[in-house]
C-alpha cells in the first residue's frame, strides 16, 4: 500500500463510459429515466419541508424563541452556496453517488469513501429521526380520535429513559425558572412512562413499533420502482403544502405580537442552539442528487430542482417560525406535536387534528426521499467496488437496487425502535454539514468548466484572491470592535450555575473554533494564492462554521464513526476497489 494510491481518482470521462457500459461486465440493466424538473423540485420539497417542519422546528424555536428565524436565514444563505457547488458537480457529473461521487473525481478515494460512509449518517440514520416523529404525529392523531396506542409501544426506549432522568434533573432544582416548570410538565408523561412500562426482568419493554412500521412500507414502495416513489411523493407534497398554507394563513389570525417579545430570549447563543435542528430541515436537497441516473435530462433539471426547492421552502419555514412563536410562548414548542399543541392552545382542536394527519404525510414523504437516496448512494459505491457487489445489483423487473433498499430499510427501522431522536439528528447534521464541506472544496480544486459546454449549469465565477481576504480580516476587526469580550473572554466559561469552568474543560469546548479558525487562514492564503472562486470558499466557510456550533462532544461522536468507517475501507474496500484491480 502506499500513500498516493489513497487518493486515486476516477475521471468524470472514466465515470460518465461506466453508466454507459454497466458497472458490471454483461450485467447492464439501465434505471428507470422518469423524473422531470417538477418531479425533482417536489422530491426536494418533501424532504426539506417535511423533515423540519413537522419533526425539529419547534426545539429550534424553543431554544431560540422568536429569533430562530435569523438561524434560518443563515442556514438557507450556507445551502444556497453548497447548492451552487452541488448543481454544477451534478450537471458535470450526472451519476446517483452524490457527494460520494464528486469527491472520488475531485479529492481521490479515500476522501469519497470518508464521504460515503458519512452519508450512512445523512440518510440512513437521519431517517431514525424521522421515523420517531412520524410516530409521534401518528400517534397524536389518533388520540384525537379517541384511539390510543399504549404508550409504550409507541415511544423510542432511549428518548423514554433520557426524559425520565432529565425530569429528575430538573425536580432537584431548589429554585426552577419559569421555563423549567414547563419543561419538567412535558417530561413527567415520560417519567411516569419509564416507571409504570412492561418490565422484563428489571429493563423496562418500551419499544417504537409505528416507526418500524413505516420504514417497512416506505422500504416496499421504494423497493418496487421509481415511478411508484414519484407518484406518491407528488401526492404527499400537494397535499403537504395545502396544509403548511393553511397553517400560516389560519394561524396569522391568532398571532399575538407580545410573544414576538423578547425576540432573542437565550440571546444569540440561543439561536445558534438551534443549529443542528434547523439544518437537519434542510438537508434533503442533496438527495434529489442521488436520482440522476432516473432523471429525463439530470444536466439541466436537477440544478433546477434544488434551486426551486430551497427557495420556497426557505419562505415557508420563516413564516411558519413566526406563526408559531407568536401564537404561543416560545417555552412550550419543544414537543413532538408541537404544530398540533399550538393550535390546541388557542382552541382549535378540530385543525389540530387536521394538521397532525398533515404531518403523518409530510413525514411519511421525508421518509420517502431519503429511502431513495441511501440505496443509490451503496449502488455507486458498489459499483467502484468498495461496498460488496450485492449492494449494486439492480432488479430485473422493479429497476431499483434491490439489496441494498432492503439493508437500508433495516439500518432504520431497527434503530428506530429504541434511539433517541435528540442524539441521531445532531449527529446527522454534522454528518451533512462535512459533505457540503467536502462539495464545496471538491469545486475549488477540480478544473474549471470550459464556458462553451452547453446545455449544463456553469456556476458564476467570482474570483476571491481579494476579496476572501478583505472578509477575513474584516470580520476579526469587526468582532474585535464591537464583542471584544469574545476575545478576551475566549478561555472563560460558565456552567448554569455560574460556576467557571476548569481551563481544560473550556479547552475542548473550543476546538471546533479552533479548527475553524485555522481553517479561515489556510483558505484565505489559497484563495489569494490561486484565485479561488468566491462562491464556494463562503459555502465551504458557512458550512464549517455550522459544525463549530454543534458542540464538541458531536465532533467526538463523529469521529469515532469516522474511525469505524475507516477500519472497513482497509479491511475490505481498498483491496477491492476497481481502480485497485485495473
Amino acid at each position: 500500500m502506499t500513500f498516493k494510491k489513497l487518493f486515486r481518482k476516477k475521471t468524470i470521462e472514466s465515470i460518465q463510459k461506466q453508466i454507459e457500459k454497466g458497472p458490471f461486465e454483461g450485467e447492464h440493466l439501465p434505471m428507470n429515466r422518469v423524473l422531470t424538473v417538477r418531479d425533482l423540485t417536489a422530491l426536494g420539497i418533501a424532504a426539506i419541508l417535511g423533515a423540519g417542519i413537522f419533526s425539529t422546528v419547534g426545539k429550534a424555536c424553543f431554544d431560540g424563541g422568536p429569533g430562530v428565524i435569523i438561524l434560518f436565514g443563515i442556514t438557507a444563505i450556507a445551502c444556497g452556496f453548497s447548492a451552487l457547488c452541488y448543481a454544477e458537480f451534478a450537471s458535470r457529473i450526472p451519476v446517483s453517488g452524490s457527494a460520494y461521487t464528486y469527491s472520488y473525481a475531485a479529492f481521490g478515494e479515500i476522501i469519497a469513501w470518508i464521504i460515503g460512509w458519512d452519508l450512512i449518517m445523512e440518510y440512513a440514520i437521519g431517517n431514525v429521526t424521522v421515523a420517531i416523529s412520524w410516530s409521534s404525529n401518528l400517534t397524536s392523531f389518533l388520540n384525537n380520535l379517541g384511539v390510543h396506542i399504549p404508550e409504550f409501544l409507541s415511544n423510542s426506549y432511549f428518548a423514554v429513559k433520557n426524559g425520565s432522568a432529565n425530569y429528575l434533573d430538573l425536580l432537584a432544582k431548589t429554585n426552577p425558572s419559569p421555563d423549567d416548570i414547563n419543561a419538567m410538565n412535558d417530561l413527567k408523561p415520560l417519567h411516569d412512562l419509564w416507571l409504570n412500562a412492561p418490565h422484563i426482568g428489571t429493563m423496562p419493554f418500551i419499544m417504537n413499533i409505528p416507526a418500524l412500521l413505516i420504514t417497512a412500507f416506505i422500504s416496499v414502495l421504494v423497493y418496487i420502482g421509481i415511478k411508484e416513489s414519484r407518484t406518491s411523493s407528488n401526492l404527499m407534497v400537494a397535499f403537504k403544502l395545502l396544509i403548511v398554507l393553511m397553517v400560516i394563513v389560519v394561524g396569522f389570525f391568532y398571532v399575538n405580537p407580545a410573544n414576538w417579545t423578547p425576540f432573542l430570549p437565550n440571546h444569540i447563543s440561543g439561536v445558534m442552539k438551534g443549529v443542528s435542528a434547523v439544518f437537519f430541515a434542510y438537508i434533503g436537497f442533496d438527495a434529489i442528487s442521488t436520482t440522476a441516473e432516473e432523471c429525463k435530462n439530470p444536466q439541466r433539471d436537477l440544478p433546477r430542482g434544488m434551486f426551486y426547492s430551497l427557495i420556497i421552502c426557505t419562505i415557508l419555514y420563516i413564516l411558519i417560525a413566526l406563526v408559531l412563536t407568536g401564537m404561543v410562548n416560545y417555552s412550550k414548542l419543544n414537543v413532538g406535536d408541537f404544530l398540533a399543541r399550538a393550535f390546541n392552545e388557542r382552541g382549535l382542536n378540530w385543525l389540530g387534528g387536521f394538521i397532525a394527519i398533515g404531518a403523518v404525510i409530510a413525514t411519511t414523504s421525508v421518509l420517502l426521499v431519503f429511502q431513495i437516496g441511501q440505496p443509490r448512494i451503496w449502488m455507486s459505491m458498489s459499483h467502484d467496488g468498495l461496498l460488496p457487489k450485492r449492494f449494486g445489483k439492480i432488479h430485473p423487473k422493479y429497476k431499483t437496487p434491490a439489496f441494498a433498499t432492503i439493508i437500508a430499510g433495516l439500518l432504520v427501522g431497527i434503530p428506530s425502535l429504541f434511539l433517541d431522536s435528540d442524539f441521531v439528528t445532531d449527529l446527522t447534521s454534522i454528518g451533512t454539514l462535512f459533505a457540503f464541506v467536502l462539495v464545496c472544496g471538491g469545486i475549488l480544486v477540480i478544473p474549471r468548466q470550459e464556458k462553451n459546454d452547453s446545455g449544463r449549469f456553469r456556476m458564476p465565477y467570482f474570483n476571491g484572491k481579494y476579496i476572501v481576504p478583505m472578509l477575513f480580516f474584516g470580520i476579526i476587526f469587526l468582532v474585535y470592535v464591537y464583542f471584544p469580550d469574545f476575545f478576551h473572554n475566549f478561555f472563560t466559561l460558565r456552567d448554569a450555575d455560574h460556576e467557571e469552568l476548569s481551563k481544560m474543560a473550556v479547552l475542548q469546548m473550543r476546538i471546533p473554533y479552533l479548527i475553524f479558525f485555522i481553517l479561515c487562514c489556510l483558505i484565505t492564503l489559497f484563495s489569494y494564492l490561486r484565485s479561488y472562486s468566491l462562491i464556494p470558499v463562503l459555502g465551504l466557510v458557512s458550512c464549517f462554521y455550522l459544525m463549530t456550533e454543534l458542540g464538541t462532544l458531536n465532533w467526538l461522536r463523529f469521529i469515532i464513526w469516522l474511525i469505524i468507517g475507516m477500519v472497513i475501507y482497509f479491511g475490505f474496500s481498498y483491496k477491492n476497489s476497481k481502480l485497485n484491480r485495473e
